[in-house]
């Protein structure tokens, strides 16, 4: 299917092969560059817009396999007017689409076909929320690279991923695709992301898109595509840096977001777009628009109509048009206007024939369409064992009583049971790619794998997710009666984190706490197992249950991954990646806030707190227990005053105290006391995970420089100022011990 693919007459490609040959220190991005201005000196103004427009297959958000293209798309495909699609799956049918592009249309152009591979394509990997608690930045590049490997081997070139919003308010669903609320542990996962997917751009990676640029996760009332507005400030030093970071790691693209941010609608911000993105972090890629957020700004109050939009958001600096198609409808009429420049449009259109360059498609425009790799590559037993291992990591272990896990191999029948336990839907979790309940392991089939015959497995459904039937309550008490131990299988089901899935309480859905509360009476142990997509409100779990073990929506290989964490084939060493609130009533919160001028006090009643709960969350940022325990001491640093130009060093010993080997996340916290603005109470600066076997004691060193203390200060300037700094190590961000130096001029 391999075939040699030029664009260029022969006249062209005479010349610019001469050009190249009498400049051979040319480096490869100008190569590429002269490629391009040849390319585009031959675009009529239609054929130029033509590649800044996207259109979709399928219906609704769906993905589509055909294999037959719509004439509709034919036509536009020879006309030049289509430059990319989404929702085009599958090595033969976008090879279909490819070949009526580069055979049947006058320039020849190659399409770029994008998918929102999220947490995986065919073989689901646990959702990022949950890839994020492994706090593993290398585990997280391993897990895109393998979604890359399925992806691109279907016809894909690019991924709408990683999702790097920072969220502090988990009733926003899309906390699910993020990393939770913190900068530091966000920047390091977007740059994961960013160097799975694309690797070094090979036939088997694929191209990743930052998203959604910017602030979409500070959302009003957590409610999807509602209003954003906090501070330059807040924006730069809290929401900006994983954009940041996901820039500096080589990502090619980025999404426009539809929130506003202070009045200005993030896909028409020049501030956003060029400014920020352009101007100071130097980013030569291209942004795509999310799906129809040009034509949005219409009801965003921002324009008049879909003319108008577009008019705005080419000129901020939006290349591609998701979907709105007022850039295919609108730009020749503003060009002739004087409304919009033909240079601006080059410009744009630069930038994508520059990734369709990259990914080599002008040489091979079929490269990603070979049905053969197709078929090898999806669902291998190596994506399979990774999906497995990532979702081992990504638990993590909220309660413990007593040591009542890892489970005992010798119990005579277990009881599984709850609306997640044989459940093979839910465990893909939002945007699932092409995961199929068919290849899903429940935690019935893990446990059943794993104990083969050696315990008696009882299961009962108990309830539906989210309704009130209780029927099932009486056998699901049965069951349990009869076993050594209950494996309850609770939490929400797939479609209720997500894109538009914002939920107003916290809590378990439907009546799952009550079918816990009646199999607490029979007195039996209760290992809570929690399924889903965000942090939720589990008092009386955490309260009455013997254990409780946080898996997420886990993918593929959910239910295997649980049965061996459950019997400790592998020791839980997760950590949160957001703080889990008591009720909902203590949303927004987050570890890395501020003190104000009366912290909170239950022995002052003129304090910042509430009076009907406790000022600690139910789980702490970075919160996650092993099998295992460990102790913390002799917390030093190498000095106690450094320059600009110096650095510190701080050390700890760690100390396994317990019975099992396990890994632990050492966390590093700084406070800045005293500063020209105010500062939060602490901040993740560092983190390393080691390995201890039981008994072993190690040294973990973090080295602190002038830089990592810079913040945006009074006058605006991202810099630090001399003065207090406190050290904090810990197992999470509230167990830690400190230290302090000072940072002089």
């Amino acid at each position: 299917m391999k075939k040699l693919f030029l664009i260029f007459s022969s006249i062209v490609v005479i010349s610019l092969s001469g050009f190249i040959s009498n400049t051979p220190k040319l480096s490869n991005d100008e190569i590429i560059s002269a490629k391009v201005d040849s390319v585009l000196s031959l675009m009529t103004l239609d054929e130029k817009i033509g590649q800044l427009n996207q259109l979709s297959f399928g219906i609704g958000w769906g993905p589509t396999i055909k294999v037959a293209v719509p004439d509709e798309y034919k036509a536009q495909i020879r006309e030049g007017k289509i430059g990319s699609f989404l929702n085009a799956i599958g090595a033969e049918f976008t090879y279909e689409l490819q070949k009526v592009a580069v055979n049947e249309s006058r320039l020849k152009i190659p399409l770029i076909f994008g998918l929102d591979v999220i947490h995986g394509f065919k073989t689901t990997f646990p959702v990022p929320l949950g890839e994020a608690a492994t706090w593993q930045p290398e585990i997280v590049e391993m897990s895109a690279h393998y979604q890359a490997i399925e992806a691109a081997s279907a016809g894909i070139h690019w991924t709408f991923s990683p999702m790097v919003d920072i969220a502090r308010d988990p009733r926003w669903g899309r906390i699910m695709e993020g990393a939770g609320e913190d900068p530091y542990l966000g920047s390091l996962m977007a740059a994961a992301h960013v160097r799975g997917y694309q690797g070094n751009l090979s036939d088997l990676n694929i191209i990743a898109c930052v998203k959604h640029y910017a602030g979409y996760g500070g959302a009003e009332g957590g409610r999807d595509y509602n209003t954003v507005d906090f501070s330059e400030r807040t924006f730069r030093d809290i929401y900006l840096p994983p954009y940041k970071a996901g820039v500096e790691a080589g990502a090619h693209t980025l999404m426009a977001s539809f929130n506003e941010i202070g009045g200005i609608p993030s896909s028409g911000s020049k501030y956003l777009l060029n400014d920020i993105l352009r101007e100071e972090w130097n980013f030569k890629g291209f942004v795509v628009s999310d799906w129809n957020s040009i034509g949005e700004l219409i009801l965003h109050g921002f324009a008049s109509d879909l003319k108008h939009a577009g008019e705005i958001s080419l000129n901020a600096g939006l290349d591609m048009d998701m979907e709105s198609r007022s850039y295919i409808t609108h730009l020749k009429e503003l060009v002739d206007e004087g409304k919009v420049d033909e240079s601006t449009i080059d410009e744009s259109v630069r930038r994508i024939l520059r990734i369709k360059f990259m990914l080599g498609l002008f040489d091979d425009p079929y490269a990603y369409c070979d049905k053969e790799r197709e078929q090898k590559n999806i669902m291998t037993n190596d994506i399979k064992l990774a999906s497995l291992e990532v979702a081992k990591r990504s638990f993590v272990l909220l309660k413990n009583e007593k040591n009542i896990l890892p489970l005992k191999k010798d119990y005579k029948k277990i009881a599984i049971i709850g609306p997640l336990a044989n459940n093979s839907v839910d465990p893909i979790g939002g945007w699932g790619g092409l995961g199929d309940s068919a290849d899903v392991t429940t935690v019935l089939e893990g446990f059943k794998n794993y104990v083969d015959g050696s315990s008696q497995i009882l299961y009962s459904k108990g309830c539906n997710i989210d309704d009130q039937d209780k029927s099932g309550f009486k056998d699901a008490v049965t069951k349990a009666k009869k076993s050594d131990v209950i494996i309850l299988c609770v939490g929400e089901d797939r479609d209720m984190s997500g894109e538009a899935c914002v939920r107003s309480t916290l809590d378990l859905p439907g009546v799952q706490e009550d079918l816990a509360k009646e199999l607490l009476k029979t007195g039996k142990p209760i290992i809570s197992v929690l399924m889903n997509g965000r942090p939720l409100s589990i008092n009386w779990l955490n309260e009455n249950a013997n254990a409780i073990l946080e898996t997420w929506f886990a993918g593929t290989m959910a239910g295997d991954a649980i049965a061996k964490v459950l019997f400790g084939d592998y020791n839980p060493a997760g950590k949160l990646p957001a703080t889990f609130p008591r009720t909902v009533g203590q949303v927004p919160i987050y570890y890395n806030h501020k003190n104000t001028g009366r912290p909170g006090d239950l022995k002052n009643h003129y304090t910042s707190k509430y009076l009907d709960l406790p000022l600690t969350p139910l789980y702490p940022f970075g919160y996650g227990l092993s099998y295992t325990t460990f102790e913390y001491s002799s917390l030093n640093l190498s000095t106690n005053k450094i320059t600009e130009d110096d650095s510190i060093v701080v050390s700890v010993k760690v100390k396994n105290s317990g019975k099992y080997e396990g890994e632990e996340v050492v966390q590093m916290y700084v406070q800045d006391l005293v500063g020209s603005v105010t500062r939060p109470v602490k901040e993740l600066k560092g983190f390393k995970k080691i390995m201890l076997k039981r008994g072993e004691e190690k040294t973990v060193n973090f080295t602190i420089h002038e830089k990592d203390l810079r913040f945006t200060a009074a006058d605006m300037k991202f810099k630090s100022e001399p003065g207090l700094f406190k050290v904090f190590v810990g197992t999470n961000s509230v167990d830690v011990n400190e230290v302090q130096f000072e940072l002089i001029d």
